[in-house]
């Protein structure tokens, strides 16, 4: 028996049956765990991505263990996950457009023309997936053979490309990320 009169079993099958959500953002509920390939992963930390004053998604960062080093995280050869939840619709242009713009910005043009052929193959696979809507998530998962995107939990496409990985994550977490707050966010703070 606990100091409360219930059974010890009791107890632990109620903390067992509590649901696996770890945050609720802008509304939107975040699992704390993830899985990428075979690999288990944990919410590192999760936030609102905004363009001028409109909610665009809920970005949430999931790594085989906590940090917040952003270089750790862009360097690291162990799997990533980092999963949009959108907030809003958005065609394919808008959708690439910002993610192509967070490249721009976190990279030189020497950079980026070594990387045009995984950007490309990057847009056809977001162009691919169209419109999303409010409610969708864009899984994208990065490990140190490049990235795998995936749409509402089906495959989508990937790219054979560390660099790429690596690149993309910049986006988020780079020296200019696309939403400073996001990126505080995402690396748990």
């Amino acid at each position: 028996m606990t100091r409360f009169g219930l059974p010890a079993v009791l107890v632990a099958a109620m903390l067992v049956a509590l649901p696996l959500q770890a945050a609720e953002v802008a509304g939107v509920r975040i699992d704390d765990r993830a899985k990428a390939g075979n690999s288990d992963l944990v919410l590192n930390g999760a936030g609102v991505r905004t363009r001028i004053f409109f909610k665009v998604y809920v970005g949430a960062l999931y790594l085989p263990k906590k940090t917040n080093s952003a270089a750790a995280i862009i360097d690291s050869k162990e799997p990533r996950r980092v999963a949009l939840h959108m907030m809003r619709d958005l065609d394919a242009d808008s959708l690439f457009g910002a993610l192509l713009e967070g490249l721009k910005n976190n990279h030189g043009e020497a950079d980026l023309a070594k990387l045009k052929p995984d950007t490309d193959q990057f847009e056809r696979i977001m162009r691919a997936i169209g419109n999303a809507k409010t409610g969708d998530v864009i899984g994208i998962d990065l490990s140190s053979d490049g990235i795998s995107v995936s749409f509402n939990g089906q495959a989508r496409g990937s790219v054979a490309s560390e660099a790429f990985a690596k690149a993309l994550l910049r986006v988020w977490l780079g020296e200019k990320p696309a939403d400073s707050d996001l990126k505080r966010a995402m690396l748990g703070g």
